[in-house]
């Protein structure tokens, strides 16, 4: 059994070749997102031992992403393959400057249609972490009471749980819901990680202080606040800092971003790092990352992470 367990829909994505609209775009490149499968890819790229939770459509882009996961070192032993419902794809414009355009095909694919049986086929015995994110309970129906079965068995085991909000409000049936959810569901963690932009919609508020006193009194120890370049705000118990970011020369693209600060966080509290050493290593790794197109081809190895932070000092 791997020690980390991420749940999530992983995507066929196809990235525009040239600038302009999506419906205009002739050629596209293929490659793979999603954002537990991009927590998956760093934490493996970094040597930790992690499994999967989700389903694909017996498809080729099912398939393409079963090899991608093998390659990348990912277990697989909680991948399953529906012979009806089909694997979800995107695509993804080519920008010179500001956030790319997207277009979702996930409605009624194979993962939605996960449930609370495909949680209970799970050890939690040995595993050490649980990743969540906002992105499954947004889904379906079956799939937030899958992430509400996830949550709780890895609380009843004892198992460290982070979780990210990673909104998709575009998924949700209305604000008030995916708030109320989102929030309860984080009452279960022992640490969380929203943007702040997250936390204004989530908590009413941008002042990181008081986004940390929302989910302190949730009853979450550990609350660290994504700033974007300008870095992260932490609070553990009483104790807080902010941490500054790293400078780079050119943004490509900030999708993944998010992921890759996850992957920092998660990889420096299993190798038994302070909170501080965690947030600069996030932060080196999401700077990493918007450097690069692809939601996770810019996830750094040891030896690239270690490189990259020396010479950013």
């Amino acid at each position: 059994m791997s020690k980390v367990l991420l749940f999530g829909e992983p995507m066929a994505m196809f990235t525009a070749e040239e600038e302009g609209p999506l419906e205009e775009v002739e050629l596209f490149r293929r490659s793979l997102a999603g954002a537990e499968v991009n927590v998956c890819t760093g934490l493996s790229r970094l040597d930790h031992q992690v499994s999967y939770v989700t389903k694909l459509g017996q498809d080729p882009m099912g398939n393409y992403i079963r090899n991608f996961l093998n390659r990348e070192g990912i277990g697989t032993e909680f991948l399953s393959f529906d012979p009806i419902y089909k694997t979800a794809t995107m695509l993804k414009s080519k920008v010179s400057k500001g956030d790319p355009e997207t277009a979702y095909y996930r409605k009624g694919s194979a993962f939605s249609h996960m449930s609370p049986d495909d949680i209970d086929k799970i050890n939690f015995d040995d595993v050490e972490l649980v990743h969540v994110t906002g992105i499954p309970p947004a889904l379906s129906e079956s799939c937030r009471k899958a992430t509400y079965r996830l949550i709780e068995k890895a609380k009843q085991h004892g198992t460290f749980i982070t979780f990210d909000p990673n909104l998709r409000t575009s998924l949700w049936e209305s604000q008030e819901i995916m708030v109320r959810v989102i929030n309860d569901l984080a009452a279960y963690s022992d640490m969380i990680l929203p943007g702040i932009s997250e936390g204004i919609i989530l908590t009413g508020t941008d002042h990181p202080e008081k986004i940390a006193d929302f989910y302190q009194e949730l009853g979450i120890n550990e609350v660290i606040i994504k700033l974007g370049r300008r870095g992260a705000y932490v609070r553990s118990g009483q104790s807080s800092f902010y941490q500054p970011g790293f400078k780079v020369e050119k943004v490509v693209d900030t999708v993944g971003a998010g992921d890759g600060f996850a992957v920092g966080i998660i990889s420096g509290k299993l190798e038994g790092l302070s909170l501080k050493d965690s947030v600069i290593r996030a932060n080196a790794i999401g700077a990493i990352q918007v450097m690069f197109v692809s939601d996770n081809e810019g996830l750094p190895t040891r030896e690239e992470l270690d490189k990259f932070i020396r010479s950013h000092k």
